[in-house]
């Protein structure tokens, strides 16, 4: 399958489509209804969404987040929900906003239209050129449990050491939360999780010093990345491999899919 620059960017630096120009990504293109925001400038997300060949334009989450949930379930949830609804409250200045969270992840409203986005090469996307009444807002959030502790991205080094240790010799889980809001004269949404068990191979702790070394573990929930050097560690899983990555790509389109929203 050939892909287009944009494409290639997902795998680096992340790429906002200019103003009126909408980029296209593998080999199926998206219904001139909607556009696909995906409410995250993370790499291994952008690169899931465009390996199932959608088009989609990147509009990075930034609101602060609060999460009261317990469980890394509901965790995931709720954190899902509060990025789609930032952005889809920043691009259509809050309206239809609170019908379509209902969870009170409305408070930002009143900064809906002051935040242009600007990633990567610093295009800038304003909310005006993403029409509000053909937006999906896809919002996603992934948690790593192990022990009936919840380990999000590490802080440190140091605090990728602990992580590490935690999970090495052991089975753990990984959860991602998704939400996907769709806007038109009553804004509608749906979430879902996804759920995978992975089993790690014992790590020494020089082998957890040199792999905390490499960097990759520092922006990844649970300090490891199964797609990169981190999969020199992983045993087996069971469940879906791509909700390890960030993102339940296949879990996604199916739901879409049947709501009759692609």
């Amino acid at each position: 399958m050939q892909r287009n620059e944009h494409c290639r960017r997902a795998q680096g630096d992340a790429h906002i489509s200019p103003p009126g120009k909408q980029e296209e990504c593998g080999d199926r293109t998206m219904d001139d209804r909607y556009r696909i925001v995906l409410a995250s400038a993370s790499p291994r997300r952008r690169e899931l969404l465009s390996q199932i060949g959608l088009t989609f334009t990147v509009y990075p989450s930034r609101g602060e987040e609060h999460a009261g949930a317990a469980a890394p379930d509901a965790l995931v949830l709720e954190l899902a929900a509060q990025k789609a609804a930032e952005v889809y409250g920043r691009l259509t200045a809050g309206k239809d906003l609170w019908t379509a969270v209902g969870n009170g992840a409305a408070a930002r409203s009143e900064e809906a239209a002051a935040g242009d986005a600007a990633v990567g090469d610093g295009t800038p996307v304003r909310p005006e050129d993403l029409p509000a009444e053909r937006l999906l807002v896809i919002g996603a959030d992934t948690v790593v449990a192990c022990g009936g502790r919840i380990l999000g991205k590490p802080a440190g080094r140091e605090d990728a050491c602990r992580m590490l240790g935690e999970l090495q010799g052991k089975s753990h889980f990984v959860y991602t939360g998704v939400t996907v809001i769709r806007s038109g004269r009553r804004a509608e949404r749906f979430s879902f999780y996804e759920r995978t068990r992975v089993d790690f191979y014992p790590m020494t702790p020089e082998e957890i010093a040199a792999y905390v070394g490499t960097g990759e573990p520092m922006d990844k929930a649970g300090a490891y990345g199964i797609q990169g050097r981190g999969a020199a560690f992983i045993k087996g899983i069971e469940g879906d491999y791509n909700n390890v990555v960030g993102l339940p790509v296949g879990r996604l389109y199916q739901e879409m899919r049947q709501r009759n929203w692609l």
